[in-house]
């Protein structure tokens, strides 16, 4: 137990939930204890000398003196290779194990008696002591792993070979495993999920064990709710994405590395994995950045489409308290002018706590509010806990499901009880198909109260406790789809298959429309069912810089859709922090206020006359860009690209890209620079190469190189790329799906061409979207918008070409 445990357990014991918090912690512990094998002496293994190989479709097997290696190259270049024979399914990240093996890649000796595996994409290298290396096809090393090494029990030890008991979901039986990586000195990493300290994640240890931190958060808080061990690696090498297929705790070490001085030798950078046990199986894609995550769309899933309603301003609050007080809201943004397409039901709403309940007294007709609102134009979402309050109807109702009930038990075959919000709970295993369509069908009650969408919270699980984990035990017996296993094995992915037996049951219950369902919580492949969000980010500067961090690292793992409370979850903003909160989410996915139940409010009209009329604009320009992120939506299902991007998306080898944290790209057309500070009114902006034009001014600018720009109180720096195309809505069109929607073209410069695609809502359902391409190019001293037929589109909007008849903007040039 540790300081902060302490301070936590003695401040729990003074109240009554309190107490049974303590009682369930103990209880947890207890079954742990005798239920989890002990670690007693180990020994060490290694692979040890090659001794065989087995060719087989897209690689073969490599037999050492203690272990074997599978190295399999799959016709979309992906590459899969995994130890001790574990294969690629059962997979909750990959769906059927992947794609098949590309059969011109073949296995053929390599030099110093290693072998390899050649294809056109990749080229993957295996030494005879077991290291494995991924190059390109002009033999940059990309990445080269150590041989693995495993703990195990030694043999007599007592507990030896029970590890296998918590394997579950296709895990090889083992104990512990580590293995080293090392890529180049100029590497930079990405990734492992949501961290609140990135984007750009520097030396330390990353833990990989989905955790509420118990309050709010910033930027050195680790880790937090989503973990995920993939990584984006970044290099002048290229770029590669790694994913070690494992849903066990870990931890990784990773170290930078640093080029050698004149002719001094380089110090390459280190990831150090080490894992709690699981299978030692690992997917690797390389190539460009939209390359790679088009890849790793087509290994895990595509992105979930939202609605369109759901890519506008949204308000959320623990606290709303009745009806009334939502009508009040609601009535103020409309009195004012002011855009809201959603507003979001917390906990509070429900008859004590418990889920798919409705507080009659303050709520006393959901379904006719809700019915309100939407002939308004907004919609009504709810929050959805997976912990049941132990004796109500929908526990009784679990009980039933299968021959054992829905919930997670223990190894002796009682339900696992916790603490959460409702009081003692039991948890659904929706590690269990059955389960899972139980669960998916308790949605209709959601629906019939008239909400439109679904936000899934306390999902990590879960579990109230004064000291050690707040979670789950885990020896917590769960199905794992038929494999058996413990919540080791479970937790990290409890969340990913909440979400997709709530997205499963809100499909079955309206098959002709998208849901709308974001989490807290999730693992690789959770794009598949929807989106996230921060949880309950820290009201503060750091905050909002973490805010920034967080849906940047989400999208590089595959996750486009998230955002973050905005103005913070648990504070009292000040206006101007506020202000600048609102202006970045303006261009992140998620669109969404929220605060706890003792924060200040987030109505923008709470900060004075002066805030509301930035706000005002702020909305006004989401609400015109909406039609651009439907395009975004769609493009990242098609694609796998992510909404927000890093500055180095489109140029990795720019070494100055790499390391900017603080500005981002929405699609290819804008760049987006948030002030992060207080008392900032102008900003350094590192631009990408080509030409920019500032949104605000028309004042063009050329990169690469960083520029000096204005960011007054009630704006921040937005550059539109020269030569971009956008969907924005046209000035008075109404918010209708595709209604209204027209070309927005920046300027190219002279003598080049642009273009872009625009991709319009077909409506609520899964049709794909339609998608129009425009080309733009100067003809004559103007700039002409031309569809994909060569026809000059009328009614299109050109911007930048302010520099009078005939005549471009002048151009200032960035500075290095």
């Amino acid at each position: 137990m540790d300081g902060r445990d302490l301070v936590r357990a003695l401040k729990g014991f003074g109240t009554e939930g309190g107490r049974r918090a303590w009682r369930s912690a103990l209880r947890n512990r207890r079954a742990d204890a005798a239920s989890l094998p002990r670690r007693g002496p180990e020994r060490a293994r290694v692979p040890g000398l090659l001794a065989g190989t087995e060719p087989a479709p897209g690689g073969g097997l490599l037999r050492f003196a203690r272990s074997e290696l599978l190295v399999r190259v799959t016709a979309g270049g992906a590459v899969f290779w995994s130890w001790d024979g574990a294969s690629a399914a059962p997979s909750y990240a990959v769906p059927g194990g992947g794609p098949e093996p590309d059969p011109r890649a073949v296995l053929e000796p390599d030099t110093g008696g290693g072998w390899r595996v050649v294809s056109q994409r990749v080229t993957v290298g295996v030494s005879r002591y077991g290291a494995v290396e991924v190059r390109t096809p002009g033999g940059a090393v990309l990445r080269r792993e150590s041989p693995p090494r495993w703990w195990e029990p030694h043999p007599g030890a007592a507990g030896a070979g029970a590890g296998p008991a918590g394997a579950g979901a296709g895990h090889a039986a083992g104990g512990r495993w580590m293995v080293r990586a090392e890529v180049g000195a100029d590497a930079r990493f990405f990734g492992l999920g949501g961290r609140a300290g990135g984007p750009r994640l520097r030396d330390g240890a990353y833990r990989l064990w989905n955790t509420d931190p118990g309050g709010a958060f910033g930027p050195g808080d680790d880790p937090l709710y989503i973990t995920m061990p993939v990584q984006l690696v970044v290099a002048d090498a290229g770029t590669h994405l790694v994913f070690h297929d494992n849903t066990w705790d870990g931890r990784v070490l990773l170290r930078e590395g640093e080029e050698g001085a004149g002719s001094g030798p380089d110090r390459p950078g280190t990831c150090e994995l080490r894992m709690d046990g699981g299978p030692l199986r690992c997917w690797v894609l390389a190539g460009t950045p939209a390359r790679v995550l088009r890849g790793w769309a087509a290994l895990t899933g595509a992105p979930a489409v939202p609605p369109a309603w759901a890519l506008g301003y949204q308000h959320a609050r623990w606290g709303f308290g009745s009806a009334d007080e939502v009508r009040r809201v609601v009535a103020g943004y409309r009195s004012r002018g002011l855009p809201l397409s959603a507003v979001h039901l917390d906990i509070d709403h429900y008859d004590g706590h418990r889920v798919f309940t409705v507080d009659r007294e303050r709520f006393p007709d959901l379904p006719g509010l809700a019915g309100e609102l939407d002939g308004a134009g907004v919609r009504l979402v709810s929050i959805v806990d997976p912990a049941v309050k132990v004796g109500d109807a929908v526990h009784a109702a679990g009980r039933a499901v299968g021959a054992h009930g829905a919930f997670v038990r223990d190894a002796a075959g009682r339900e696992v009880r916790g603490e959460v919000w409702p009081g003692r709970c039991a948890y659904p295993d929706f590690t269990r198909p059955e389960v899972r369509a139980w669960w998916g069908g308790l949605y209709a009650e959601r629906l019939d109260q008239g909400f439109s969408g679904v936000w899934h919270d306390m999902n990590e699980p879960v579990s109230f406790a004064p000291f050690g984990e707040t979670t789950l035990p885990r020896s917590a017996r769960h199905g794992l789809d038929g494999e058996g296993g413990d919540h080791r094995a479970a937790h990290n992915v409890y969340a990913l298959n909440m979400a997709r037996a709530g997205w499963e049951g809100l499909v079955r219950l309206r098959p002709g429309e998208r849901p709308f369902l974001f989490s807290r919580s999730g693992w690789a492949g959770m794009q598949r069912y929807g989106g996230s969000w921060s949880g309950d980010v820290a009201t503060g500067w750091e905050g909002l810089r973490a805010s920034l961090s967080l849906v940047l690292g989400l999208g590089l793992c595959g996750v486009p859709y998230s955002g973050p409370d905005v103005g913070g979850f648990g504070g009292s903003p000040s206006p101007e922090l506020y202000l600048r909160w609102l202006q970045l989410g303006a261009y992140l996915p998620l669109f969404r206020t929220h605060s706890a139940l003792w924060a200040g409010r987030r109505e923008p009209w709470e900060f004075g006359p002066e805030v509301e009329r930035h706000a005002a604009a702020v909305l006004a320009e989401r609400e015109r860009l909406r039609p651009y992120f439907v395009t975004l939506a769609y493009l990242a299902r098609r694609t796998g690209a992510p909404y927000v991007r890093p500055l180095w998306w489109g140029d990795p080898g720019d070494r100055a890209l790499r390391d900017c944290e603080d500005a981002f790209l929405l699609g290819d057309g804008l760049l987006v620079a948030p002030v992060l500070e207080p008392g900032v009114e102008r900003r350094a902006v590192r631009l990408p190469r080509g030409r920019w034009y500032d949104t605000a001014t028309g004042a063009a600018y050329e990169g690469p190189g960083r520029v000096l720009l204005d960011a007054p109180g009630g704006r921040i720096p937005v550059l539109a790329r020269a030569g971009a195309v956008l969907a924005v809505r046209a000035a008075g069109a109404g918010a209708e799906a595709g209604g209204g929607v027209v070309p927005e073209a920046w300027a190219p410069a002279p003598g080049r061409v642009g273009g872009g695609v625009v991709v319009r809502d077909p409506g609520p359902g899964f049709e794909p979207g339609v998608v129009e391409r425009y080309a733009v190019r100067w003809s004559g001293g103007e700039v002409v918008v031309e569809d994909a037929a060569g026809a000059r589109v009328e009614g299109a909007v050109v911007r930048g070409s302010g520099g009078g008849a005939g005549r471009p903007a002048a151009v200032r040039p960035g500075q290095a």
